[in-house]
C-alpha cells in the first residue's frame, strides 16, 4: 500500500492530488518550482521556465459553476467568467480551507524521478529535487505528476518559408503578457486557438491593423448562450449528452454547426472549419465577430511566404505590410524528469491507461493527473483523476491486466470514428461527461440516477436534464460531501446571483402558466420513457 507520495505541481491538479491522499490517509509531498501555487492561473510580469504562461486579460473559459472543485463552490460574488486574479485567489481559498500548504515545498525543482533497484517488489520511486542550488533524494511509495501541457512552446518555423528574413518582431503566444506592444503595428496572429483569437482581438484596439490566419478554421462561440446563460451550462447536461451520443455523428455536426450558425454564420466570416465531421476544440471569443465586422481583424488563410516587412497569404498575390508576428501555435509536451523507458511521448499523445496510467509499469505506482483536453472544465476532470488515482494507489482499487489496457490505448491512438455522438480531432480530447462518469463509477461515487428518481425525483430531474456541475460527483460513494445536494439545487441562484443587480417586479401571466404546467407534463411523459 501506497504511503509517501510525491506531487508534481502546485497548480489546479496539484492540489487536487494533495487533497485526495489526505483524504485517503496518505501522505503527500508537493514539490513547486516556483515561489507559489496556481500553476496556469499565477500571472506573472516574465516568462518562468518549466511553467505555463499567461496573459493580463485571461478569462476563464467554463463558468465557475462547472468549474469549481466538486465540494468547494467559488464565492457568490464572484462573476459568472473568472479573470486569472480572482482566479488565483479561489486556488488559494481552496489550499487553505482544507490545510494543504504545509504540504507543499515552494521553489523546489523536480530533477528526476526514477524507479528504486527493487521496484517490481516494492514499486517505489527515487526522487531528486533541487532547492536553492542543494540537491536532495528521498524515496516514496507513489508519484502524480500534475505539470500540464502548456509548458513547451511548439514553433514551427520550418514550416513559414522567409521567415528567417523577416526584420521585424515574433515571438510565440507565450511570450505575451499585454497588448501596448501592439500599439500603432500592423500585426499578424498566425494560429485561431483560444490564445490566438484573444490576442489578434485585444491587439485589435491598439493596432494599425491586425491579421487573424488560420489553415483549418474553428468554431467560435460567445460564453453568453441563449437567454444569457452561460454557454457550458446549457450544453452540458447529461440529457444533451445522451442525446447527442444516441444519434449519428453526421446528425450531430450538423445539429451543433445549425447552432453555432445561428450566432455567427462562420461561412461570411470566414472562420468555418475545413474539416465538420471531428469537433475541435471551441473557441471562446465575445469579441471577435464585432472586431471582423468593424475592419478591426481581418481573417485570412494560411501564410505563402515571409518577406522582410511583409507577409503573402496563400490564394492571394498581395503582399501585406507587418511589423509583428505573434505565433499562437499551441504547445508539446514533455515529462523531462522521467526516463523515456516510464512515459513515452509521441505524436502529442502519452500511452497511458484512462489518460493516466502508463500500462506496462510492474507496479501501477506513477500517474499522471491533467494530461487531458475534455469538453468541460479541466478542475473537476483533474480532480476526478485524482480521486480514482489515489486509491489505485492505495491499493483499494485494482487496474486491468497489461494486455487489457494496452489495448485500449492503442484503440485510443487509432482513433477510429464511432459513428454515433461528437468525434475528436486529437487524441487528447475527450466526452467529458462519458468520461468523468467512467471515473467515477471505479470508485463507486457515480450519480444512481434511477433509485435517486424514486427517494428524490426533484434532485434526479435536475441532475439529468440541468448542468452536469462537479457537486454531482459528490453525492455518494467515496468523499461524498453532505452540500453537494443543496449547491446542485442552488447553482442557477448562484449564477444570477452577480447579474441581477436590479430586479423589476412582473405579473404572473395565465398564459405563461398554462405552458409551464404543460411543459411539466410533456417532461414527466420524457422520463417516463427515458427510463422506462
Amino acid at each position: 500500500m501506497a504511503k509517501r507520495v510525491a506531487i508534481v505541481g502546485a497548480g489546479v491538479s496539484g492540489l487536487a492530488s494533495i487533497k485526495c491522499c489526505l483524504e485517503e490517509g496518505l501522505e503527500p509531498t508537493c514539490f513547486e518550482r516556483s515561489d507559489d501555487l496556481g500553476g496556469l492561473w499565477r500571472f506573472t510580469e516574465h516568462v518562468e521556465e518549466g511553467r505555463a504562461s499567461l496573459y493580463k486579460s485571461v478569462v476563464s473559459n467554463s463558468c465557475k459553476e462547472m468549474s469549481c472543485y466538486s465540494d468547494f463552490p467559488f464565492p457568490e460574488d464572484y462573476p459568472n467568467y473568472i479573470p486569472n486574479s480572482q482566479f488565483l485567489e479561489y486556488l488559494k481559498m481552496y489550499a487553505n480551507h482544507f490545510n494543504l500548504l504545509k504540504h507543499i515545498q515552494f521553489k523546489t525543482k523536480v530533477c528526476s524521478v526514477t524507479k528504486c533497484s527493487d521496484f517490481t517488489v516494492s514499486g517505489q520511486w527515487e526522487v531528486v529535487t533541487m532547492h536553492e542550488e542543494k540537491q536532495e533524494s528521498a524515496i516514496f511509495d507513489a508519484v502524480m505528476v500534475c505539470t500540464g501541457f502548456l509548458t513547451n512552446p511548439y514553433l514551427p518555423l520550418d514550416s513559414f518559408p522567409g521567415i528567417n528574413a523577416f526584420k521585424g518582431q515574433y515571438f510565440h503566444s507565450r511570450q505575451y503578457k499585454n497588448p501596448d506592444i501592439f500599439k500603432d503595428k500592423r500585426v499578424l496572429v498566425i494560429g485561431m486557438g483560444n490564445s490566438g483569437t484573444d490576442i489578434a482581438v485585444e491587439a485589435s484596439h491598439l493596432a494599425e491593423k491586425v491579421f487573424l490566419s488560420t489553415t483549418g478554421g474553428g468554431w467560435v462561440i460567445s460564453r453568453i448562450f441563449d437567454s444569457g446563460y452561460p454557454w457550458d451550462m446549457v450544453f452540458m447536461t447529461r440529457f444533451q449528452n445522451m442525446l447527442r451520443n444516441s444519434l449519428p455523428t453526421p446528425i450531430v455536426t450538423w445539429l451543433m454547426a445549425r447552432k453555432i450558425n445561428n450566432w455567427l454564420n462562420h461561412a461570411n466570416y470566414g472562420l468555418i472549419p475545413e474539416d465538420r465531421t471531428q469537433l475541435k476544440e471551441f473557441v471562446l471569443n465575445d469579441e471577435l465577430p464585432g472586431r471582423i465586422i468593424t475592419g478591426k481583424v481581418f481573417i485570412r488563410p494560411s501564410i505563402k511566404e515571409v518577406k522582410e516587412n511583409s507577409v503573402m497569404f496563400n490564394n492571394t498575390s498581395k503582399e501585406e505590410p507587418i511589423d509583428i508576428i505573434v505565433f499562437a501555435t499551441g504547445y508539446t509536451f514533455a515529462f523531462p524528469f522521467l526516463d523515456e523507458s516510464v512515459v513515452k511521448v509521441e505524436d502529442g499523445q502519452a500511452s497511458l491507461y484512462k489518460y493516466i496510467f502508463p500500462a506496462h509499469l510492474q507496479k501501477p505506482t506513477l500517474a499522471i493527473i491533467g494530461l487531458i483536453k475534455p469538453l468541460g472544465s479541466m478542475i473537476p476532470t483533474g480532480e476526478t483523476q485524482a480521486r480514482w488515482a489515489v486509491r489505485v494507489l492505495k491499493g483499494v482499487n485494482k487496474l486491468p491486466p497489461p494486455s487489457v489496457m494496452i489495448e485500449e490505448i492503442n484503440a485510443r491512438r487509432e482513433n477510429k470514428p464511432s459513428w454515433f455522438g461528437l468525434c475528436y480531432c486529437k487524441a487528447l480530447q475527450s466526452d467529458y461527461i462519458t468520461y468523468i462518469d467512467e471515473l467515477l463509477t471505479y470508485i463507486n461515487a457515480k450519480p444512481k440516477l434511477f433509485s435517486m428518481l424514486l427517494t428524490d425525483p426533484h434532485l434526479a430531474l435536475t441532475v439529468f436534464f440541468g448542468p452536469c456541475s462537479p457537486y454531482q460527483f459528490r453525492l455518494t460513494g467515496p468523499g461524498k460531501w453532505e452540500g453537494a445536494r443543496n449547491a446542485i439545487m442552488t447553482q442557477w441562484d448562484r449564477t444570477f446571483k452577480v447579474t441581477k443587480g436590479r430586479v423589476v417586479q412582473e405579473s404572473p401571466s395565465p398564459f405563461e402558466s398554462f405552458l409551464k404546467l404543460f411543459s411539466f407534463l410533456a417532461l414527466l411523459v420524457a422520463i417516463f420513457l427515458i427510463f422506462l
